[in-house]
């Protein structure tokens, strides 16, 4: 069964969004470039992602009480985050909960070499098709915008994924929308998403690979 939507990134800080000024810019050349994931990505111009990605408290330290009520999480809890880029989300669990047990996975090896130093031992390179975990390895399991950048069918692998290592928690976000309008906008943001859906077909197609866990969605 189907797990719940629910907005737990409620308190993370939200930005106004140019999507038509992006749209009118971005190439699929610079879709190509921000999809390498490395210094271009993070760190480079905005044209190719963050255009400098770093450590800010105001935006995982409202987030991680939230997380920390829902799923229950003590020092003794166990965490992965797919997609965990340099760390911050870990580390504001790390500083929130001493002792948690946290681990990170990301395909960029640009990011995880930048990585927040005080949590540079707990991650390691990965892809999220194929998690170099044992089945129920975590209690937690978290994606936050990492597997839409997958082809529809390697986003079904992800999912079936973070199910066999989760025991029975987890949470994803991906790109959607809802009507016209947010399809629209939605299109002329997303940079490296190749799976974005309307939310019922997210939903049927989480069903559909057997994904149990929370979800919400990123609609710019």
């Amino acid at each position: 069964m189907l797990g719940k939507e629910i907005d737990l990134l409620k308190n993370y800080p939200k930005s106004k969004r140019d999507t038509k000024g992006r749209a009118n810019v971005i190439t699929e050349a610079d879709r190509e470039i921000a999809r390498q994931y490395g210094k271009d990505f993070f760190d480079g111009d905005r044209t190719y992602g963050y255009g400098g990605f770093h450590y800010l408290p105001r935006f995982w330290q409202p987030v991680v009480p939230d997380l920390q009520a829902h799923f229950g999480l003590i020092p003794q809890s166990s965490l992965l985050d797919v997609g965990c880029a340099k760390g911050f989300m870990l580390y504001d669990l790390q500083q929130h909960i001493p002792g948690i047990n946290l681990k990170g996975l990301d395909v960029s090896e640009y990011a995880l070499e930048h990585a927040k130093d005080e949590v540079k031992t707990l991650l390691e390179l990965g892809d999220a098709k194929s998690l170099p975990f044992d089945d129920n390895s975590f209690d937690v399991v978290m994606s936050i915008n990492t597997i839409h950048n997958l082809e529809e069918q390697e986003c079904a692998l992800a999912l079936k994924e973070i199910e066999r290592v989760s025991r029975g928690k987890s949470f994803i976000t991906v790109d959607a929308y809802r009507d016209d309008a947010e399809k629209e906008r939605m299109l002329e943001w997303a940079l490296t998403a190749k799976t974005i859906m309307h939310v019922d077909d997210w939903k049927q197609f989480f069903l559909d690979n057997g994904y149990t866990g929370d979800f919400y969605w990123f609609i710019p």
